[in-house]
């Protein structure tokens, strides 16, 4: 059958493009990829082509299909694996296969295996490794979602304390204590203040961090204080540009406890720095934040690593785990992924949108491969509904859930496209 795609042959060489996929194996899934949000590690594959850990060598002869962040149906279960698959199945995956050392995954070393194409097919080593995944939901977006809320539990996992004379980590982020995400009102930081919300073994404060006011306050619209409040967490949104000393001032919000846990989530090195100038005692900093330069460093304060067992980490990515709490989390509504949410666009879109995705204001964006479609500002909607009864409708339905992108939406936006 054939699949529509995009596909990659190297650096700076995105191509949509329609071609037949091979007939499927005994030991492989065919399946239907109704949607996928774009990832900035898409764009860095892009920026890097062969270069790239993960891409082949040889991607201008075998092109690879971009995107991993993806969810979808099941059409055909080959017999390996019927009964513990079926046709018509939602699913999602996790991408980091690491299959015997591996470092391929989809979205960077597969030719028919991403999630920037109509059609998919999965190869064993993913059902092997446990990575292809049942999801409950009611909708794809937020299954799509599930891989980049992954990395974000990830992170919460990685963390660790330690125990006062004992060679002993604590591993997770700290309960009932002060909790920072320095640059944290993008997508991703969205996310972690879900997630810290979510968690039985929440922090009692959680403080987030930017320089656009504009995103702050987007933030603290989606995921008020008051919200925070009444799970007992003390949540505050402070803008540092308009701060004349940020350490002090953000300090003296823990009454000069300092930070248990500091998450970094912009490779800015004053940043890191500021943030290891928060960490309490025993505090664990996680440098989430992915940077391109290879000799990207900050200076960090050693004394305080020796005397008051600071420690400094970082974390890419979740594990199968990770997802799977992800999706059972989002699928039961105790986190609403879609707060990361700022765009909707079809499949034409998708090259686009990727070569641009620096230089695109607001969270992540979500495409969908069986429709086209302008990437599109959720917010811009209404607007657009004027002239456009499609967005005039969506818009009704953002508007019916505090401007956030829905499963009603999403649904009547596949009917609209015959999409499913």
């Amino acid at each position: 059958m054939k699949t529509r795609a995009v596909r990659m042959y190297g650096l700076d060489d995105l191509r949509l493009e329609t071609f037949e996929l091979p007939e499927m194996k005994e030991d492989e899934i065919l399946v239907k990829v109704i949607s996928d949000s774009v990832c900035m590690s898409t764009y860095k594959a892009v920026k890097q082509g062969k270069n790239h850990k993960r891409v082949p060598e040889n991607v201008h002869e075998e092109p690879i299909v971009v995107g991993h962040e993806m969810a979808g149906v099941i059409v055909k279960v080959g017999k390996k694996y019927e009964g513990q698959f079926e046709a018509g199945q939602k699913f999602s995956l996790q991408p980091a296969l690491n299959y015997k050392g591996s470092p391929y995954s989809p979205g960077y070393s597969y030719q028919y295996f991403g999630g920037n194409a109509t059609y998919n097919i999965i190869p064993p080593e993913v059902m092997e490794l446990g990575c292809l995944l049942v999801y409950d939901g009611d909708s794809y977006f937020n299954a799509s979602l599930g891989e980049p809320m992954s990395c974000i539990i990830g992170g919460y996992h990685a963390s660790y304390h330690t125990v006062p004379n004992e060679y002993t980590h604590i591993m997770g982020t700290k309960p009932d204590g002060n909790l920072v995400v320095l640059g944290g009102a993008g997508p991703m930081g969205l996310g972690a203040i879900e997630y810290a919300l979510a968690i039985e073994n929440h922090p009692k404060r959680i403080v987030v961090t930017d320089i656009s006011q504009d995103r702050l306050d987007r933030a603290a619209r989606f995921i008020s204080p008051e919200k925070a409040l009444e799970k007992g967490i003390e949540l505050s949104y402070i803008n540092t540009a308009a701060l004349e000393d940020p350490i002090l001032t953000l300090r003296e919000m823990t009454d000069g406890h300092g930070y248990d846990d500091v998450f970094v989530y912009a490779p800015i090195a004053p940043l890191v720095e500021q943030g290891d100038q928060l960490l309490a005692y025993d505090g664990c900093m996680n440098f989430f934040a992915g940077p391109t330069d290879r000799a990207f460093k900050a200076p960090i304060n050693l004394y305080d690593v020796h005397y008051s067992n600071t420690h400094i980490m970082g974390s890419t990515g979740g594990n199968t785990n990770d997802l799977i709490e992800a999706l059972d989390l989002s699928a039961r509504g105790e986190i609403n992924p879609s707060v990361m949410l700022t765009h909707i666009g079809g499949l034409d879109a998708t090259i686009e949108t990727v070569m641009n995705l620096p230089k695109i204001p607001g969270g992540k964006k979500l495409i969908y491969n069986h429709i086209e479609m302008p990437l599109t500002a959720i917010e811009d909607f209404e607007k657009l509904g004027a002239d456009n009864p499609l967005f005039a409708k969506l818009a009704e339905l953002v508007n019916k859930h505090s401007g956030l992108w829905n499963a009603e939406a999403e649904s009547y936006l596949l009917q609209y496209y015959d999409a499913l």
